[in-house]
């Protein structure tokens, strides 16, 4: 795309706001009003959403040119709506604490609003800042063959992650599972297009697992992935600290420890100083001052050939994380359970 046609409609985007949506704003009675006329240029579908999503398909002088623009639009029509949000809520808690029968024409009581989930939350605030890195939205099935699941991710035949034990296979179709883990979107993605690229994945895996406080058969994550020429693990590492200080805070410490995942060499965890002790060491950090954040590593070669890529030209990096642990960290939540019982009494403390 071209950045003179993201550009001119970005201005008509603009336009559009300046001239009709600021009108429809001033004019909604209700806080679902605000909240759709919101959601028209902000929501997940929204016309500026939309807008930034493509914005990482720019060349990287136009993004830093375009990006701060398209930012500033965003921030004006938030503010907007908050500002708007903020009139109509007093309005109601006066009209809340006047008895009726001193104005029967106030509005009626309006039920009690309600908010993001948690892990939407968590999902929203990651794309944002991958987004504003250069990534691209990407999705997969749910339902995988063991080709993407495992083997163009360098995961052999006998590996115990293919068991029983720890899969879902789907009745019925043969070398069909439940996926995983969203790896397998990298596999999809470098098959379909032409490095470079750069593209995370957030949606829901499927693991067998005895659900308890800390386990879940179902649970979410976001991968990303990063493809171009000369990358190496300077790459990922300047990457993961400007993402994890855009997410926890300016002044998050890290550390990175060496692993083993079979689709990156070398690989490491991340790890952030424990938001507790401040790294002094807790029973949260159990007494090591650090707390396991994610996994990553530079693109196993077998991968990029098993996708069609050319190693010898080629190299990347890939990094995955769990949004429910990042959601359970941040909230001091103990359970993971919580996220999913739809007890409002619960979430209601996370709405927004």
């Amino acid at each position: 795309m071209a950045a003179t046609d993201w550009e001119s409609r970005l201005a008509a985007i603009v336009a559009e706001w300046e001239e009709g949506g600021r009108a429809a704003l001033e004019k909604a009675l209700t806080l679902e009003e605000v909240e759709a006329v919101r959601g028209s240029y902000l929501g997940r579908k929204g016309k500026l959403a939309l807008l930034l999503r493509e914005l990482g398909a720019l060349p990287l002088e136009e993004k830093r040119r375009l990006g701060p623009r398209a930012q500033d639009a965003k921030r004006a029509i938030e503010e907007a709506a908050g500002l708007r949000e903020k009139s109509l809520a007093d309005f109601l808690d006066r009209a809340a604490l006047k008895p009726l029968f001193n104005d029967p024409t106030l509005p009626g009581f309006l039920p009690p609003r309600g908010g993001l989930h948690p892990l939407t939350r968590i999902v929203d605030e990651v794309a944002e800042i991958l987004l504003r890195l250069g990534f691209d939205w990407a999705e997969g099935p749910l339902i995988e063959t063991e080709r993407y699941n495992f083997e163009v991710l360098n995961i052999p035949e006998h590996h115990p992650s293919r068991d029983l034990m720890d899969t879902f296979y789907v009745s019925g179709a043969k070398g069909m599972v439940l996926r995983t883990h969203t790896s397998p979107v990298q596999g999809r993605e470098m098959e379909k297009r032409t490095p470079p690229l750069r593209i995370f994945s957030p949606g829901r895996v499927f693991r067998r697992e005895n659900v308890d406080a800390t386990h879940s058969a179902v649970f979410h994550q976001i991968e990303g992935l990063c493809v171009d020429e000369g990358i190496g693990f300077a790459d990922l590492k300047g990457t993961l600290e400007v993402f994890l200080k855009a997410l926890l805070g300016p002044e998050t410490k890290l550390r990175f420890r060496p692993s083993y995942f079979p689709f990156t060499e070398p690989s490491a965890e991340v790890d952030v100083q424990c938001f507790s002790c401040h790294g002094s060491g807790c029973g949260l950090c159990k007494r090591t001052g650090y707390i396991e954040m994610l996994g990553s590593g530079v693109v196993h070669s077998n991968v990029l050939k098993a996708c069609g890529v050319d190693p010898g030209r080629w190299s990347g990096f890939a990094f995955g994380m769990g949004v429910e642990r990042i959601a359970m960290l941040r909230w001091g939540v103990t359970d993971i359970r919580a996220f999913y019982e739809s007890d409002v009494r619960v979430l209601g403390q996370f709405s927004r």
